[in-house]
């Protein structure tokens, strides 16, 4: 009987151990660099699992991160928004971002609009100084509405990245520039008696050039990404309403060769990197100066940014599969009362092979005539999440209210 419970033990430790190793080779994500150009920089979206693309943008000031072809239909005619998150809170205390986001119309079809996007990552000691590493991102966008239903919008957006960690080391600053196109449709629709706002949109984010830390010798993809979002606004009375807000994304950026792919090659006898036959059974990092050889042996730093938009759509190695699991979604409710009073909910889900971010996210908003402050809260259910339980904030004005209180005295 103990020799049964030994093998048993031991079939089952190896298939655990099998499964690890299946898991770290089935693991992809797609590799970008300015990460901090992916976090959702406000609290409203940020409360219904980072969803904001198509939602109603009656009084929301950060359209310009979702969807810039919005603005035409704010109520109000300028607002400036600020954000402020938490980044590895459970960890350091010296990490976040923080975002400044302002809008104005310049009639009823069109509207201009900016945001400063400033990523901090705290403070390192090196020898006998102190290295403040960072990440800044700064945009500008006009929309305009082609008709009553539909609008569109065009940014730039340029990008800078100091993560010179040694300043013995011969890294530079990143920089960068992209381009953003987004088109809002919004229209009334009937379900049942009530009339309805459904909202659908869409945004190309990012579409630009390379970034480099070593003065261009080696270049890194910035996350091209592409959003649709679906919005449904339901009355429920005079004061009450609710909205079912989605989004679906996908990163535009060539999928990198894998390790795995390498091992297969460094397997072969026939091949120019063959190594060993058994070489699949050692450490994924056994190898790893061979593998960044044999990557860029591949091309794949070679790809330039536009072609690389159209060879992500049909480059996973597994094929059409693993470009499915490469799409990651949000949604999120939303319940109004009196246009003064918020409630929110949501939830974000991206493979587990294609970086595992899996959290529920609820939040709160009050409104005031002149300002409006919002609030989101993060429960991550994978441990790969640096916003789990993190609290952050958005203060917003409305500068209509504003001119309006200051006209009084």
């Amino acid at each position: 009987m103990k020799r049964y419970y030994a093998i048993m033990i031991g079939v089952l430790l190896a298939t655990t151990i099998q499964n690890v190793n299946a898991q770290k080779q089935l693991f992809n994500p797609v590799y970008t660099g300015v990460t901090s150009l992916s976090i959702a920089p406000d609290s409203r979206a940020g409360a219904m699992g980072d969803v904001g693309c198509a939602t109603d943008p009656y009084y929301d000031n950060n359209n310009q991160y979702w969807n810039p072809a919005k603005y035409p239909y704010t109520k109000s005619q300028a607002g400036v928004s600020l954000c402020y998150t938490p980044w590895l809170r459970q960890l350091v205390s010296d990490i976040d971002l923080a975002n400044l986001t302002g809008y104005y119309k310049l009639d009823d079809y069109s509207a201009v609009s900016s945001s400063l996007t400033y990523f901090s990552l705290g403070e390192v000691l090196a020898d006998s100084y102190t290295i403040r590493p960072y990440e800044m991102a700064v945009d500008f966008a006009y929309s305009r509405k082609l008709s009553e239903t539909l609008s569109a919008a065009v940014g730039m957006r340029f990008i800078y990245s100091d993560l010179q960690y040694d300043y013995a080391d011969d890294v530079t600053p990143g920089k960068a520039f992209a381009a953003d196109m987004a088109l809002y449709y919004n229209n009334f629709v009937s379900l049942g008696r009530r009339d309805c706002m459904l909202g659908l949109g869409m945004n190309a984010s990012n579409i630009g050039s390379k970034i480099s830390y070593d003065g261009g010798q080696t270049n890194q993809f910035i996350p091209t990404n592409l959003r649709l979002g679906f919005s449904l606004l339901i009355p429920i009375d005079g004061y009450n309403s609710i909205s079912i807000n989605a989004d679906v994304n996908k990163m535009m950026v060539p999928t990198k060769p894998t390790y795995a792919q390498f091992l297969v090659e460094a397997s072969n006898p026939d091949s120019n990197w063959f190594i060993s036959e058994d070489v699949a059974s050692d450490d994924k990092y056994s190898y790893a100066s061979e593998y960044q050889s044999w990557v860029e042996s591949t091309g794949y730093n070679d790809v330039s940014p536009i072609a690389g938009i159209f060879k992500s759509f049909a480059d996973a190695p597994g094929g059409f599969s693993e470009e499915l699991k490469e799409v990651y979604w949000g949604v999120g409710l939303e319940y109004i009362y009196n246009e003064q009073f918020f409630i929110r909910g949501g939830y974000h889900y991206e493979n587990e092979y294609k970086g595992n971010r899996k959290y529920f996210t609820v939040g709160a908003g009050f409104k005031m005539n002149v300002f409006s402050l919002d609030a989101a809260y993060l429960i991550s259910t994978a441990q790969s999440n640096p916003l789990d339980q993190t609290l952050r904030f958005t203060l917003s004005f409305d500068m209509d209210g504003l001119k309006s209180l200051v006209g009084r005295y």
